[in-house]
């Protein structure tokens, strides 16, 4: 674990000390030196789950897949952010990469952690290098708006979480991930015992989010430049499942009662999320839509708390980390070429960008779960779990599928296919950089498919 941890926190000298014509070749270098160092942490030949263990850091099948995708994400932001950024001068350049080198530092610790106190710090932590990031580099003039909202919902809804944590401690005498699935729970029979259940999963279902509590995703997306979107939609999101996963250990006897409303708004906000998907004309928009969708799907199968329903979880929770991320690089490209984010103004890009097409298809495809791809293992997981807790959610989870495949077919049409408009026949050709972004993003996805118990969780 601290081999990790180190080399992160020393990528932060080497930014400052490196010569202006060394910084991004010897930072995306750094970084992906750590992502494949990271990838030791998907063995794991322990018999209890926990392995790297030691009295404050441990990995287990659930974190250590979350953990790798960050490692994996950083040398991804580097490389999209570098035409995006190359108009400013050294000094912002470096302080910019720094604050994402902060971000992967507090993200590796929080999936790290096996204290919740610690977890809650580092959760809470992360919003702060991501707040800079859209206030100050976003693109439009929304963005200190945009990070307001994010700033009152994270904390809203995470405060009563501090709240619940520190009344946990009092009743167990620990807070400690190893301990607490073993602790005798007091009778949980009480309002007051279903209000602190409650506050446990409030932080995590905003920062899923859960429909209705959404409303700060899609402004801090459209907002956020090309690396705040993809930490935000590949890893941030992820933060919430992870902590539900954890929590709900500890909650056990209420969770059969009270978790059914919850359940249900998930399935209505994943056919919702999907219905308002079809009508954006804004690219970044609908994208950020569709990861409230999907999340919708992963809430409800964390809730019911079924083997299968947990596997599929995880699995769609990597799946869609990678193939989010790969679209909002996807929007960056169009947009660092037409300076729109507006479908219809970039329509019929396939005749001018052929291979940029091909990306497109591939992401596009992923995001609709087609077959063989993990997206897919990870849906039918959570869909067959969901029938077998009620035969009723075929009718929500049904739509929601058929919604995803409209609006991920409706993208790629949009901004693909049709008539070239005459104002953007004279863009510059994709970059090498850009093709080895994609191919970071998409060869992963499509390895997972011979090896899907790398993302499985517990039940691999």
């Amino acid at each position: 674990m601290l081999k990790v941890l180190i080399s992160t926190a020393m990528l932060a000298p080497t930014i400052w000390l490196s010569p202006p014509n060394r910084l991004w070749p010897t930072t995306i270098l750094h970084s992906f030196l750590i992502a494949l160092i990271s990838l030791t942490w998907l063995k794991n030949s322990s018999e209890t789950g926990w392995s790297h263990l030691n009295p404050y850091f441990g990995t287990d099948p659930v974190s250590a897949p979350l953990l790798v995708l960050t490692c994996w994400l950083l040398p991804l932001m580097i490389l999209a952010s570098q035409n995006h950024l190359a108009s400013e001068p050294w000094g912002r350049q470096r302080l910019y990469l720094v604050l994402l080198v902060t971000l992967q530092f507090f993200l590796v610790m929080a999936f790290s952690t096996t204290e919740l106190l610690m977890f809650y710090i580092m959760f809470e932590a992360t919003l702060m290098p991501t707040l800079v990031l859209i206030t100050r580099w976003g693109n439009q003039t929304q963005r200190l708006n945009a990070g307001t909202y994010l700033l009152l919902f994270t904390l809203v809804g995470s405060l009563p979480l501090l709240v619940s944590l520190l009344i946990l401690r009092n009743s167990t005498e620990s807070l400690s991930m190893l301990i607490l699935p073993y602790s005798n729970m007091p009778l949980l029979s009480l309002f007051t015992d279903k209000l602190w259940w409650a506050s446990c999963l409030l932080a995590f279902l905003v920062k899923m989010p859960m429909y209705g509590v959404h409303l700060w995703l899609p402004k801090a997306h459209v907002e956020a430049p090309v690396a705040g979107s993809m930490v935000l939609a590949a890893i941030l999101l992820k933060l919430g499942g992870y902590g539900m996963i954890r929590m709900l250990v500890c909650l056990e006897p209420l969770t059969q009662e009270l978790s059914y409303p919850f359940i249900i708004f998930a399935l209505w906000g994943l056919v919702m999320a999907g219905s308002i998907c079809i009508l954006q004309t804004d690219l970044k928009s609908l994208i950020a839509y569709s990861s409230v969708s999907h999340m919708g799907l992963v809430i409800g199968a964390i809730l019911i708390q079924t083997p299968w329903g947990l596997t599929g979880a995880m699995t769609l929770m990597i799946a869609h980390g990678l193939t989010s991320s790969a679209l909002f690089c996807l929007a960056n490209t169009n947009y660092e070429r037409t300076h729109s984010r507006t479908m219809v103004l970039m329509r019929g890009m396939q005749l001018i960008l052929p291979l940029g097409a091909t990306w497109w298809l591939i992401a596009s495809l992923a995001n609709l779960a087609l077959p063989p791809l993990p997206n897919l293992m990870g849906e039918l997981m959570i869909l067959t779990s969901l029938f077998g807790w009620s035969p009723w959610t075929i009718i929500l989870t049904g739509a929601g599928t058929l919604i995803t495949a409209a609006y991920s077919l409706y993208m790629f049409i949009t901004t693909q296919r049709g008539l070239t408009p005459h104002h953007i026949l004279g863009l510059e050709p994709t970059h090498t950089r850009e093709h080895l972004m994609m191919a970071l993003h998409l060869i992963p996805l499509i390895l997972l498919i011979m090896k899907p118990e790398l993302a499985w969780g517990w039940n691999a």
